[in-house]
This record gives structure tokens, sequence and C-alpha cells, in this order.
């Protein structure tokens, strides 16, 4: 294996990243409230090797009531059930700053990482459904700059409590009447800011890694400024590697402002397979999940969904995608979308074909779609991927079976797991020895 791996991660919502995947005909459209499912998809992305399976949250029934359900079981309840069925692999899981308390959750992830032997990475969201909101509160949903501030502070908060304790806190006492722990190792923190009041310790003293991994996936500048300031793990749509290289120096710019060492970042972003035996049968399966019977009637709801003029083969200019810091969805993939574009001249059917669902598409043969994963990886402009296989577990059995063999011809993905927390894997270092709590 060569020094610098290949990270590998992926996404394993409900029956699949795509819209249609529940109607896939090799499986239970029910299945995602299958614990057997989640089983097999845990299993399949351990055998292909991957660090860690990540699960999306959203506290919401969704209002499209035609497309797989896409968040229902809760991603920590699932993943500490799965975590003593499936060894080794890491576990993404997606808890809101903005709809909990940071002792709760900073308590039920600890403890999680116990029980899973450290191997638990929080991925934190700052929620911006409004429907979200209302089944929290009468309070209406805070504007986006009011949820970052109360990230910031809601994350601090976490890993000062995580951080109360030393890893020489806890005693082997010698004698009965023996104190557990030591005084001056175990810390209230005392916290008092703008959102939270927090005495501490947190009762759950450090796990097998220090404490969970922390990932990120804001795009906005309050995004990217949490992610410097906190992720050790930044999940993103990137679209073009000239984008993606930009991305990163931003991120990492941002760490080192915040006194951290850069280099300890990883960035993961998205990635959509649709791998085939042929490069026309991928075009026509990517046509056939969107639900479209030719090539034209996709790019047309290409352009419909993103409000662009039809013009399958006139070159789309950067000034139709319009990011605006107070929209309401996600401006990491509108801003993907026009760095595309600003970079490289695409009609509007090459457009739609290289983004499925905001992340990158790659599409064709084994060696076609792991040439792809390897061309950004081998020129250092991303740290590795999060697979969202379009139907599972269809999509994520060929992708372990077809393309993760090629991946490891090439000495990019380890066949073991050496490393026994997903912090070591992922090659971090102790978060207490290494930085303070803020």
């Amino acid at each position: 294996m060569p020094s610098r791996r290949l990270f590998l991660n992926v996404g394993v919502n409900s029956t699949g990243y795509h819209g249609n995947s529940w109607l896939a005909p090799d499986a239970a459209w029910d299945r995602f409230l299958s614990f057997d499912h989640y089983v097999e998809v845990a299993r399949l992305a351990h055998e292909g090797g991957f660090d860690a399976v990540f699960l999306s949250d959203h506290p919401a029934l969704q209002r499209a009531d035609t497309s797989r359900p896409l968040h229902s079981l809760d991603p920590i309840v699932l993943f500490t059930a799965l975590a003593a069925r499936v060894p080794d692999i890491g576990f993404v899981v997606t808890a809101s700053s903005s709809y909990n308390s940071p002792y709760n959750l900073a308590r039920r992830l600890s403890s999680m990482d116990h029980i899973s032997g450290g191997r638990v990475i929080w991925n934190v969201v700052s929620s911006f459904n409004p429907d979200i909101a209302a089944n929290f509160g009468s309070a209406p949903l805070p504007g986006r700059a009011e949820r970052y501030r109360r990230a910031e502070e809601f994350v601090s908060v976490v890993k000062q409590l995580w951080r109360s304790w030393d890893h020489d806190a806890v005693d082997t006492p010698s004698a009965l009447g023996d104190p557990l722990w030591s005084g001056d190792s175990v810390r209230p923190i005392d916290h008092h800011g703008e959102f939270f009041d927090v005495r501490g310790p947190l009762n759950v003293p450090l796990g097998p890694q220090g404490h969970p991994l922390i990932a990120q996936a804001g795009a906005s500048d309050a995004g990217i400024d949490l992610a410097g300031r906190h992720a050790d793990l930044v999940y993103a749509a990137l679209l073009g590697k000239h984008a993606a290289r930009e991305f990163g120096s931003q991120v990492r710019e941002r760490a080192a402002a915040h006194d951290r060492d850069p280099e300890t970042v990883r960035i993961l972003p998205g990635l959509v397979p649709i791998v085939a035996d042929s490069t026309d049968e991928a075009l026509r399966r990517h046509e056939h999940l969107n639900g479209h019977a030719d090539e034209l009637s996709l790019v047309r709801a290409f352009a419909d969904r993103h409000g662009l003029p039809f013009d399958p083969d006139g070159i789309v200019v950067p000034e139709l995608f319009h990011s605006d810091e107070n929209q309401r969805g996600p401006i990491g993939f509108t801003r993907s979308l026009h760095d595309l574009v600003s970079t490289e001249p695409l009609t509007l059917r090459r457009l739609a074909r290289r983004v499925d669902g905001g992340h990158r598409l790659v599409l064709g043969t084994p060696a076609e779609v792991a040439e792809q994963i390897l061309d950004w990886w081998r020129d250092d402009v991303v740290d590795g991927f999060t697979i969202q296989p379009p139907t599972l577990p269809h999509d994520l059995r060929t992708f372990v079976e077809k393309v993760v063999p090629l991946l490891r011809a090439e000495g990019a993905v380890a066949t073991d797991y050496p490393e026994s927390t997903v912090r070591a894997r992922f090659g971090l270092p102790d978060p207490v020895a290494s930085a303070p709590a803020r």
C-alpha cells in the first residue's frame, strides 16, 4: 500500500440515493424499514473495504410521496445495532445542531463510540427545512446566520464535554473506598454562551478513539468556516476538478486560521457511480433511473429542474446558476454547478451527464469509473469519496465486485482493517492531546 490511501465512505440511506430506487425489481420496495437490508449493505461495504457507512437525517416526513422514503429510521439507533453485527467499519451519524441539546447528544454519541469500539463519526448539520422546525416547537426556522452561530457554539460545547475527561482520569482502584476517577482529571466546563448554558462534565469518559470524529457538509461561507474550525471529514458537492481543488484549499486555509493542522482535514465529496458492461449501457441506465426513455427527455427534465433554457447543444453559462446566502436549500449544490460551467465549456446535454441529485456523476464500464475516481485522487484534489449508490443493495454490490478490485490493484484501497478505530484509519491525531476544545 502507498503511504497515501484513497478513503471511501458510502451512503446507505433507504433504498438508495436515487428517488426511484424503491422500484428496483430485485428487492422489496419497503426494505428501508428492514434491519436485515441495512445489515446486508453494511456487510457489502465492509467486503469492499469502505472506511465508513453514512446515513443522512431529516427529522420530518418528506413532502414527495412518490419518491423513496429517505429519512425514517433514527441514525443513532440503527447504527448502534449495526455496530454489533458488522465489525471494523465506521459509522457517519447525522445529527442536527439546530434541534438537539449538546449534553444529550454528546452523551449518546460517546456511548455509541464506546459500544462500537471507536467507530463513530458525527456529521453536523444545520437544519434548513421549516417542516423540521415545526416538529420541535412553535418558533419559526431561524435564519442561516443564526443557525450557524448556534452550530458553532453547539459543536464547541460538545467537544468541551467530550474533553472534560483526561485520558488517565479513570483509575484502577487498589482498595475498597478508593476513587474511580481523579478529581482534577474530570472538570466542569461551565459554558455560558448565546444559546447554551452547560455545566458538565460529561458522565461518559473518553472512548477508544478519544472522542468521535466530526464531519461537516456546509458550502456557504459560514459552513466552510465551521468545517475549517471543527471538521475532520468534509462532505461536499464538487462537480469539477478545478472547483474541488479550490474548495479543499479554502477549507484548509480556514483550518490553519483556526490554529489547526490543515493536513488533518479529509475532503470526501459525494460521487454517484453508474457501472455497466459498456458505456452505452450505463447511459441508458442513467436515463432509466431518472424515469426517461431517451437522452433528450433526460436533458429536458434536467433543464426544467434547474430553470435553464432548453438548448441541448448550447453552452451553459455560469450566470444561470445564482446562489444566495439566504436561500432555503443547500448553497453547495448551486455553487457546484456554477463552478463547473465556469471552468469547463459544457453543453446542456453534457452537463446533464455530469451531475445526479446534486453530486458528481461518473458512469461507464468498471475500468472507466475506476479511472475517474483515481484521477482526482492521484492529483491530490481529494482524499477520497462518499459513494452514493443509485440503488441499494444492487449498485453497491456492483461497485464492490467490479470497481473495488481495480482500485485495489492500483494500491489505492486497503484489503483489510488493521486499525481498530476510524480515527486511526483516517490517520488523524489524538483529539485531546493535539488541540484545545475550541
